[in-house]
């Protein structure tokens, strides 16, 4: 049957950059979008976890590229970046993915080194990022950018401020780029996942996360690594063009739920 619509739901071909790719949610997108027919730049400060990925792609027949990358050293994400272009070809789509968990009270003795550290992880390496992708992807046809935030940019938990400012600020990164770059067809996207079953939330017990997912989420369990990255194909989809500086909640209904 012929197709009666226009615009391709097609990622073959295309190159793509995921950071923190290692592990977790960067992980499961990197092995996603090889699956879709993309070369992927598997980018991480582990080396051999990146290298890993890389392999497992190569050897179910897919392209990627390994490289380590310290989002935390804005030198180094220069260089990555390029080496991955000169590697791939080119650039169409960058996932900001990489991040780390914090754990503070206002008042506790480490604070300020923790406010550093998850700003410049989890919100100016985004930043710094994109600025380097940028020359790359202006030559793409399709330029996606999909920032991962998270649900607490959206609210708020207590003891954990260094990370939930920095992910609100994900967000208004996200929506200030897609009006920026908006005239020149550079679509900036961002995920909020929840609850999710990743290294992060490793050593919270079995019964605890079972818990917390009956009182919090709609679907009353935790989510997946795969069902984020899913969520985050949808955003680089040469179709998506019409959707920018949008945040979507991959939570189980997290945050929707009052009760």
């Amino acid at each position: 049957m012929p197709k009666l619509s226009q615009l391709s739901r097609s990622i073959e071909g295309k190159r793509a950059l995921v950071t923190g790719a290692a592990s977790g949610m960067g992980r499961a997108t990197a092995y996603l979008l090889a699956d879709e027919g993309a070369s992927v730049a598997v980018t991480d400060i582990d080396a051999a976890g990146a290298k890993q990925v890389a392999d497992d792609i190569r050897s179910a027949g897919g392209a990627a590229e390994d490289l380590r990358l310290d989002v935390a050293d804005a030198a180094e994400i220069k260089n990555v970046v390029s080496a991955a272009v000169d590697r791939m070809g080119g650039l169409d789509i960058l996932i900001n993915n990489a991040g780390i968990s914090l754990h503070v009270a206002i008042d506790g003795e480490r604070y300020e080194e923790q406010w550093q550290r998850g700003l410049q992880v989890l919100l100016t390496a985004h930043a710094l990022t994109i600025r380097a992708a940028l020359p790359h992807l202006r030559k793409s046809e399709s330029p996606r950018i999909v920032n991962i935030a998270s649900t607490e940019g959206l609210g708020a938990t207590p003891g954990i401020s260094p990370y939930t400012a920095a992910k609100h600020g994900v967000i208004g990164l996200t929506r200030s780029l897609a009006v920026e770059l908006g005239k020149e067809g550079i679509t900036v996207n961002c995920v909020c996942p929840g609850p999710i079953r990743t290294a992060m939330t490793a050593a919270v017990p079995e019964e605890d996360k079972q818990t917390y997912a009956r009182r919090r989420t709609a679907l009353r369990r935790y989510g997946d690594p795969e069902e984020v990255a899913h969520a985050t194909l949808g955003f680089v989809l040469p179709a998506a063009s019409f959707i920018t500086g949008a945040v979507l909640p991959v939570d189980g209904g997290l945050s929707i739920r009052r009760a």
